[in-house]
């Protein structure tokens, strides 16, 4: 596969946002994300990970702060097709086959075809021999790696996945969260990944994000300092089990007031 592009730094200033109604869904933060990592956000559902999420994306506006993507906004890097998004559902268009679906996100991108690296990360995906099939008589882990597959074809610098394996079984979710990570953890692309799920977030990531319940604010910071592949019985992973599960649950008890009122 050609090289990326480079990795990405990604600077958050002040970062906030709030929806009509008063609703505050994230509260004004400072926070870096590092070329070259991957890094998870955790957080009860419905805290503001996702909104985050779409801000660096630049799907949405920030109403407080900025994001700045190598010093320049969100939506300049993306219509260079430096960011790639992938979603709980993989909104593979039905008519096409999975080798159109990847091949489609060049297109959008204007970047020029490239047949080859298409095959390419649908082998790598797992899905060799599918490349004529269209979505509809996949299944659901097999639909999931083609949207994979379909984030990785503009050889994105950043890498934005939210609950990417959340819509599939949960041994299908363990089997996709071993296949594919290697392929954008190897190319040092900077990933950002939403999940509900603690033990996912200490297999994949470099640090983790733990947020609070909305408005979203960073509860705690931690580091993941484990090789891949990770030994899922180590004391050493257990440990940050434990550390990211005492946090989200400090984080809890502080908004609980909050909540309350």
């Amino acid at each position: 596969m050609a090289e990326s592009q480079g990795c990405a730094r990604i600077e958050c200033t002040g970062l906030g946002k709030s929806f009509p109604g008063a609703l505050r869904a994230v509260t004004p933060l400072d926070v870096t994300f590092q070329p070259g990592a991957t890094t998870a956000l955790v957080g009860p559902s419905g805290c503001g990970k996702s909104t985050l999420l779409r801000l660096i994306a630049g799907l949405e506006d920030p109403s407080e702060g900025k994001v700045l993507i190598d010093d320049l906004p969100p939506v300049r890097q993306a219509a260079r097709g430096a960011i790639s998004v992938a979603f709980q559902d993989p909104s593979l268009l039905p008519w096409l086959t999975v080798r159109a679906n990847v091949a489609l996100a060049r297109k959008l991108a204007r970047q020029s075809p490239d047949p080859t690296l298409v095959d390419e990360l649908i082998g790598l995906v797992g899905l060799s021999g599918s490349e004529k099939t269209r979505p509809a008589a996949l299944s659901g882990g097999m639909r999931q790696r083609a949207a994979i597959a379909r984030a990785l074809a503009t050889q994105p610098r950043i890498l934005l996945l939210d609950e990417p394996f959340g819509a599939v079984d949960e041994l299908t979710r363990r089997q996709l969260a071993r296949d594919l990570p290697p392929l954008w953890q190897s190319r040092g692309t900077t990933t950002l990944l939403v999940t509900h799920s603690i033990h996912e977030a200490v297999t994949l990531a470099d640090r983790i994000l733990v947020l609070s319940p909305r408005p979203a604010r960073i509860v705690a910071d931690i580091a993941v300092p484990l090789p891949h592949p990770r030994d899922a019985h180590g004391a050493d992973f257990r440990a940050l089990l434990t550390r990211t599960s005492k946090a989200l649950a400090q984080g809890d008890a502080d908004n609980a007031p909050m909540a309350a009122q």
